[in-house]
């Protein structure tokens, strides 16, 4: 199928109804993106140098911040310059590319909270086998399982989207291509492409966000059954961060991809669209 996209692109909306914001927004947008990269990095990189911490206790949480890395550079730039000038358009081609960057980035990173819930349920519930079944063949695997998930979900479905053909002159009420608000753009029947969405987000969010539930349930029920309480602050300790971040990260993705079809949803769900772009890479670091 031959796309029907305009010449000219997509007209990303963005803030562009409150300039004023707009310049705010780019001043908090990028300074929270340098500290992402900095933050991150302090971590990453010490993580890869340093052989004592290349233990399957620290291997998923050296992941986590290289991911955060890309995932945030992949679409944070468009953001910047979507607020910072008068410039709103991007290429069919700039948003083919974005997609097929942070669309496996995002898959990969849903499932690599799971395998990190995994490592905590087993380190607070079976500490004693924790060496035995946490070792650095299976983290390996785990980690190569989440990319090759990432990159067959995008292979799957992006695709798919790019190749609708788009109404002329489309104008996406965001600030980058997100795959609602491209499926609307589209002058063809979207039933077909809508259940396509809700089939992937069950086997990439809702399955992925069950697995880190019943994790957590389980990490819960044990560390109550602790009587000392030294032993359940320090049972606690070992998960409570992750536990943060895993709520910061799915209340983010819940409030940008889980919302009703209307406007004041649509403006509400930039502000909570843009956090998640720049404010829960920032928060991971610190947790």
């Amino acid at each position: 199928m031959i796309n029907q996209s305009s010449p000219g692109g997509f007209l990303l909306l963005g803030f562009s109804e409150h300039p004023g914001l707009e310049k705010n927004l780019f001043t908090m947008a990028l300074t929270s993106y340098l500290l992402t990269m900095v933050c991150n990095t302090l971590i990453f990189l010490p993580s890869m140098l340093n052989p004592r911490l290349h233990s399957p206790m620290y291997f998923f949480f050296s992941k986590l911040p290289f991911l955060d890395i890309c995932f945030t550079t992949s679409f944070v730039p468009q953001i910047l310059l979507n607020l910072w000038g008068p410039k709103k358009t991007t290429s069919f081609l700039g948003c083919s590319v974005q997609f097929f960057i942070f669309m496996p980035l995002g898959t990969t990173e849903c499932i690599l909270q799971t395998a990190m819930a995994f490592g905590c349920y087993v380190a607070v519930c079976q500490p004693f086998h924790y060496a035995t079944i946490i070792h650095p063949h299976l983290c390996g695997q785990l980690v190569a399982v989440t990319w090759v998930i990432g990159m067959v979900q995008t292979v799957v479905q992006a695709p798919a989207i790019l190749h609708l053909p788009f109404c002329p002159q489309g104008q996406i009420d965001h600030f980058s291509c997100e795959v609602p608000s491209l499926i609307q753009l589209s002058c063809v029947d979207i039933t077909y492409y809508e259940i396509q969405m809700v089939v992937d987000s069950v086997f990439i969010f809702i399955v992925p966000l069950t697995f880190t539930l019943v994790s957590y349930s389980a990490i819960t029920q044990a560390v109550v059954r602790v009587t000392l309480a030294k032993g359940r602050r320090k049972a606690f300790g070992t998960c409570c961060s992750h536990l943060m971040v895993v709520i910061i990260f799915y209340s983010s993705v819940i409030a940008v991809y889980f919302q009703p079809q209307n406007s004041y949803a649509q403006k509400r769900g930039k502000f909570f669209g843009l956090f998640y772009a720049v404010g829960t890479p920032i928060l991971h670091p610190l947790l």
